[in-house]
């Protein structure tokens, strides 16, 4: 009999809808009950493309024996930690304060009042190796539930209060000043201490993509003069696209390499992976003009479009890693089954050029990589993958997480605005603003606020920091590819709920917004995971309103989040990349452009715009269409006159102007 999770729209909880397991997803009715019969809550978070949560479902949640104990000593949860973050931060910062690390499957015991008083990740069904079983741990813990109460609770409030601390901390740090001039120095260094020359990324096994980091050392290079900073981005940027983290045959990365030279990949592919890598390749071929970058922005940007968007425009959450219960079994072949896909002569040609042979290279198989050959030369499709793609697509269909999240989703309108932009391909942008018409119309309510998930014609969850923090960035980022000035309008409006909402008192945003039910501490993150945090993009897109518009109120904003993330930076100036982009910003000369321009967008700053880095120039094209609502927005504009024909640009640097030119080329940009 299917259990309380039947009912859910998460791909993940519906994973576990015929567990023998009595799961309840997150809500009043599980924790009454706890309180009601006076029982410890399990808690479980996952996602639906997570190979060790697949692991542990086997080994625990389909066993009748571990079943029989959860549903007799416990009330068991199962959240889904891309619907619910919030959840997720709480725990997870929980699990950092006592275990020093973390990762999913999250493994939570707690009190029916939500405070966790044991914390860890995967556990396998038995004690192996060292490793407590999860029986074990089970049993033992409804035992001192009825006996030894007392330890788990006092437990209970060690971890809370470890959390608290970690989090009053952040208003600690705020209210210090820190001159952050010398912050993105550090950071350089840190990466420096850590890179690996010879094959790219940073540190030992497992290696994570982390974009932003590649995306803070090319802007550092450029600022500060130091071309190493650009030859560390390259190097890895090449490396993973020659190793097997990228899909050679279908394009898109995987979410990281489990070995040293990015060959072996834990196969699954996130949609903000994937964005974010976009965004990196792309400024790689805006920096150096090499077209192996530009090309393989196109195979992922393409990779997103075929495989992970949805036809109502907005874009999934990702692929499994599974295939038939084997990782990675999708993507690999061997020498016969290369040979049978394109034949004997096109088929041992491509097993020679991708590294597959008979001794293999994963498990008795091989993954398809160029590892130690040049990347020039790849400015064209390879004809055989096409046929490569069909033949593997009569294997057993990978999961594919179709839910869609906001944030997620404006990473990818980011990314391919930007695709549109740089490698002059209007279908990209199209792409772009069809997802920005989703996002606005399937997932913000009747208010204007912004809900976190959709799935199957149901958007829920209130929107969080990071939804509105990166949506605001990719309606900047869409303005710039466009001048349409709704875009401008509709990132100041969701600046401004961000300020409502998630502001903190001392300095920063919160994760969840002030009219959102609390959980045990409202935490305010900082630190760049997988994705930069909420705050680094907020702090980001205060500083480029407050140029864009030249309005007092976000210099302001601007200027106290840059204090508050300046705090947050001190100790490892490295774990905050996203954040440093915006210190760039401000240690360094600003200009701001305004185009006033009778007959649209002058093709000469289009060409400008797509050829040069975007740091450091914000732009406005007023027209005889948008000047009314540019002037609502950017003030100053009002008294700027549109020409009798054609385009007059004004230039300002670090608030002097310069005196008004109708030829571009004069701007000596």
């Amino acid at each position: 009999m299917p259990n309380r999770l039947r009912g859910e729209k998460s791909p993940y909880l519906l994973q576990h809808k015929d567990n023998p397991v009595d799961w309840y997803p997150w809500g009043t009715e599980a924790f009454q009950r706890a309180v009601r019969e006076d029982r410890p809550v399990f808690l479980s978070i996952g996602y639906s493309t997570c190979h060790w949560c697949h692991v542990m479902a086997r080994e625990s949640f389909e066993d009748e024996e571990i079943a029989r104990i959860l549903n007799d000593n416990y009330v068991c949860i199962k959240v889904d930690r891309e619907e619910r973050p919030d959840i997720d931060g709480v725990y997870m910062a929980a699990c950092m304060a006592v275990t020093g690390s973390g990762g999913w499957p999250l493994t939570v015991l707690m009190t029916p009042e939500q405070v966790p008083f044991f914390v860890g990740t995967y556990f396998p069904k038995r004690s192996r190796y060292g490793q407590p079983g999860f029986k074990e741990i089970l049993v033992q813990t409804a035992r001192l539930w009825k006996t030894g109460r007392m330890e788990l609770l006092l437990a209970g409030e060690r971890i809370v209060e470890a959390v608290r601390q970690g989090e009053a901390a952040c208003s600690k740090k705020s209210a210090v000043s820190v001159p952050f001039a010398s912050l993105p120095h550090r950071a350089y260094r840190s990466f420096a201490e850590r890179f690996d020359r010879t094959w790219g990324g940073f540190g030992a096994a497992p290696k994570f993509p982390a974009p932003h980091n590649l995306l803070f050392l090319m802007r550092y290079a450029r600022e500060e003069g130091r071309p190493e900073a650009l030859e560390m981005a390259e190097t890895t940027l090449q490396g993973m696209a020659r190793g097997g983290i990228q899909d050679q045959v279908g394009g898109g990365f995987s979410r990281y390499s489990t070995d040293e030279k990015w060959l072996v990949p834990h196969f699954e592919k996130m949609l903000y992976d994937n964005a974010l890598l976009l965004l990196a390749y792309l400024g790689a071929y805006r920096a150096t003009r090499k077209e192996a970058y530009a090309y393989i922005a196109r195979r992922t940007a393409d990779y997103i479009l075929r495989e992970l968007t949805g036809e109502e425009g907005g874009f999934y959450c990702g692929q499994d890693a599974d295939s038939d219960g084997v990782e990675g079994k999708y993507y690999c072949f061997m020498p016969q089954e290369a040979e049978a896909a394109l034949g004997e002569a096109d088929g041992r040609a491509f097993c020679q050029d991708y590294g597959i042979s008979k001794r293999g290279n994963f498990e008795g198989t091989c993954i398809p990589n160029r590892i130690g050959r040049d990347v020039k030369g790849w400015e064209a499709e390879d004809p055989r993958w096409e046929r490569l793609r069909s033949f593997r697509e009569k294997r057993a269909a990978l999961h594919k997480d179709d839910k869609c999240l906001l944030s997620w989703n404006a990473w990818t309108v980011l990314a391919l605005s930007e695709a549109g932009t740089v490698l002059k391909e209007r279908r990209f942008l199209e792409a772009a603003e069809r997802g920005e018409r989703f996002l606005e119309k399937k997932m913000t309510d009747k208010r204007g606020r912004l809900y976190l998930r959709y799935r199957e014609q149901e958007a829920a969850y209130a929107g969080q920091l990071e939804d509105y923090a990166v949506y605001a960035l990719a309606l900047l980022g869409l303005y710039r590819a466009t001048f349409r000035a709704e875009y401008l309008r509709a990132a100041v409006f969701r600046a401004k709920q961000m300020e409502t909402y998630f502001k903190g008192d001392g300095g920063g945003y919160y994760v969840t917004a002030s009219d959102e039910t609390s959980l045990i501490v409202r935490l305010r993150e900082t630190w760049d995971g997988a994705m930069p945090s909420g705050n680094a993009v907020a702090a980001l897109v205060l500083g480029r309103l407050w140029r864009l518009t030249g309005e007092e109120k976000w210099q302001e904003a601007a200027a106290r989040q840059l204090d508050f993330m300046a705090g947050a930076c001190e100790e490892y100036p490295a774990g905050h990349s996203f954040a440093l982009l915006s210190m760039e910003d401000a240690l360094h000369p600003r200009r701001e452009l305004l185009c006033a321009a009778r007959d649209g967008i002058p093709q000469q700053l289009r060409q400008y715009l797509a050829e040069n880095p975007a740091d450091g120039l914000s732009v406005l094209v007023k027209t005889p269409e948008n000047a009314d609502m540019l002037a609502k927005l950017a003030p100053y504009t009002a008294d700027v006159p549109l020409p009798g024909r054609g385009t007059v640009y004004y230039l300002c640097e670090n608030g002097a102007c310069r005196a008004p030119v109708e030829d571009f080329g004069l701007l000596g940009l």
